[in-house]
């Protein structure tokens, strides 16, 4: 049972469905009907969950070249191929029924997001420097996803809260690259640090914060957030970018790379608490 749980890749999972129910909240304005809802929670998971067990039965071979997924369960055989493919068509399946039951165009982003993890995704970290840069399309469809399921339409608030997500997707991610620089360039992986050099994915990672950063400040100016939200995202990003721009300066880059992203799980989850609550509060 672990085996199946961790191929699902939890934290993965979890972060996303929070993104999802934040996007759900801002929009409805907590005025929630509870059957889209719950729908939105339970598809959102499931579709998640899915898409990382096929994206784990894609990488297997890849996985064994990386010493941090050298033991999971595809890679070692405790899950055949087949049960994998079966449990992952399985919860899809349930998943984008439980979409529909939202609207459709929240299904569509379901399967926008679903697709282009696997598939576009999938070719892209392989083949490409800026695999991570497509990876974010995926990943910031779960807080839209949420936005739609209450709103049934896509608009500029829609759109800022999809350039919060990947501005934080990609400083998580580099700082991530950065952290594992030596099982990615082992592995032969395209990553930006190990591709562009370490130096110019620091830059990228400050970048990407003062983006975020630039965002959140966006989100209360044209009036979707209030200064409650402003104060705290906006302090929070400066912190964050404070830590990124001791990388220019640090000789410990693992270390430090660690730290950013470390903190970058702080940040998305205060970010998901207070773009549930950031319409309702001053």
């Amino acid at each position: 049972m672990r085996d199946y749980y961790e191929l699902a890749k939890p934290e993965r999972t979890l972060t996303n469905v929070l993104t999802a129910a934040a996007g759900y909240l801002f929009a409805a304005h907590w005025h929630i009907n509870f059957q889209s809802f719950i729908a939105l929670l339970l598809g959102s998971t499931l579709v998640i969950a899915s898409a990382c067990v096929f994206n784990n039965l894609l990488d297997r071979q890849l996985d064994s070249r990386m010493g941090r997924t050298q033991k999971i369960a595809l890679v070692e055989g405790r899950v055949s191929v087949t049960a994998a493919g079966l449990y992952a068509a399985a919860m899809a399946a349930v998943g984008f029924l439980l979409l529909a039951a939202t609207n459709w165009l929240t299904f569509a982003v379901g399967v926008e997001a679903f697709l282009s993890y696997i598939l576009l995704y999938g070719w892209a970290k392989r083949h490409t420097v800026y695999g991570t840069l497509v990876g974010t399309l995926p990943g910031g469809s779960s807080l839209v996803a949420g936005y739609t399921a209450a709103k049934n339409q896509l608009d500029w608030a829609a759109l800022l809260l999809f350039l919060a997500m990947l501005s934080w997707q990609m400083a998580h991610f580099y700082a991530i690259a950065v952290y594992r620089f030596n099982d990615y360039k082992a592995a032969k992986v395209p990553v930006y640090p190990v591709i562009k050099g370490i130096k110019q994915t620091t830059q990228q990672i400050i970048f990407y914060i003062a983006m975020f950063s630039v965002i959140m400040l966006l989100l209360s100016g044209l009036g979707y957030t209030g200064y409650i939200f402003a104060a705290v995202m906006l302090a929070l990003s400066l912190w964050w970018l404070k830590k990124a721009v001791l990388g220019l300066k640090v000789k410990d880059k693992p270390a430090w790379a660690r730290g950013v992203f470390l903190f970058s799980l702080t940040v998305i989850m205060i970010f998901a608490v207070m773009v549930a609550t950031g319409p309702i509060l001053p």
